[in-house]
């Protein structure tokens, strides 16, 4: 029997309230199989607030030492208590991420931007190089030709 502390969901229709419990891994979420309650969460009151998370440290502790597992949730509220130390990783899921198809799509789109990003800076970056380039030629309309009248011999 693998033994866990997780949380189980009572309350209205969207004002949950949570108990959390000991129970057996393979027991349904809200199953009442559960063996013991170890504390409350009321995800509705503000973070600052006191009451938002109760534990009961003592039978936490035993029912650690006896091998239960918190869930990740639990465990984070374990942690912030100083019941156990804080974890540097936990494992998200990654639901809230697009699909893999998805994925390859954008990475294609970002690809091809950057692509034609490198091709425009190439050509500004050409055209730039050309201008320095004919600079210190003269043009031909800034050339100011000074013509005098040449005096015609008289022929007498």
């Amino acid at each position: 029997m693998a033994t866990v502390i997780r949380l189980a969901r009572f309350g209205a229709k969207k004002r949950p309230y949570y108990h959390i419990v000991v129970t057996d891994s393979r027991n349904a979420r809200n199953s009442g199989n559960s063996l013991e309650t170890v504390g409350k969460y009321n995800p509705m009151l503000p973070r600052e607030n006191e009451n938002r998370v109760t534990l009961n440290a003592e039978k936490i502790k035993e029912w650690i030492a006896k091998g239960a597992k918190p869930s990740d949730r639990v465990y984070k509220f374990l942690s912030a208590a100083g019941i156990l130390p804080k974890k540097e990783y936990i494992v998200q899921t990654k639901q809230h991420l697009p699909s893999e198809k998805t994925q390859m799509k954008i990475k294609d789109k970002a690809d091809k931007l950057a692509k034609v990003a490198e091709e425009k800076a190439a050509t500004e970056a050409a055209a730039k190089a050309e201008e320095v380039v004919a600079e210190p030629e003269v043009k031909a309309e800034e050339v100011v030709v000074t013509e005098e009248p040449v005096a015609e011999p008289d022929a007498e």
